[in-house]
């Protein structure tokens, strides 16, 4: 899997990750941007991604029944997993949580529901936590829908007090970067 994390740090390097004066989603001030969604939605960013993913679903104890998360910056992360889980012949279903319900129709909050059963163990994915409002968010809202929220897990880890506000809510964050670690697969 160090391979394919080295590979996938390049990839993010070149394409997500931008440093300068940025505005987070959050208001704080950075000196470095990071959009995950430029990688996650190319062919090999994706594969990377779900591979990387999956492995480390697939290893939890108890086992995760599925994967999901807030759109949009979960959307490609969630497909890239159950792809992956479905050619590695241990198929994960995925789950995406809308920012509001639907509205017209079912008027659902989330799609994707009715592939679990309820109780099912869930990987809430993201693509990048500063605070962990917006994984807080989506593990409450499938919580609400009968799910168990197994862990979160996110591509890059800002170290912002995220980890910390995720924890205090009783839940484990697993990250495959972080800032520093990113940097230093990419330049050395």
């Amino acid at each position: 899997m160090h391979q394919l994390k080295i590979k996938l740090a390049k990839l993010l390097y070149a394409k997500s990750y931008r440093e300068g004066k940025f505005t987070l989603t959050s208001g704080r001030e950075s000196d470095y941007y990071f959009d995950c969604k430029p990688t996650a939605l190319h062919p090999q960013g994706a594969y990377l991604i779900g591979k990387i993913l999956f492995q480390l679903i697939k290893n939890m104890n108890p086992p995760v029944q599925g994967v999901g998360g807030m759109t949009l910056g979960a959307d490609p992360l969630v497909s890239a997993v159950t792809v992956v889980s479905y050619l590695e012949n241990y198929p994960l279903p995925g789950i995406i949580v809308r920012k509001k319900a639907k509205g017209h129709g079912t008027n659902q909050f989330l799609e994707g529901l009715d592939n679990f059963q309820r109780g099912d163990q869930v990987c809430v994915l993201e693509d990048v936590i500063t605070t962990g409002g917006s994984a807080l968010k989506a593990c409450r809202c499938i919580q609400e829908a009968g799910l168990k929220v197994k862990a979160i897990i996110c591509i890059l880890d800002r170290e912002e007090g995220g980890r910390q506000q995720i924890q205090a809510q009783g839940y484990e964050l697993y990250s495959v970067f972080t800032r520093e670690e990113l940097l230093t697969m990419v330049k050395g």
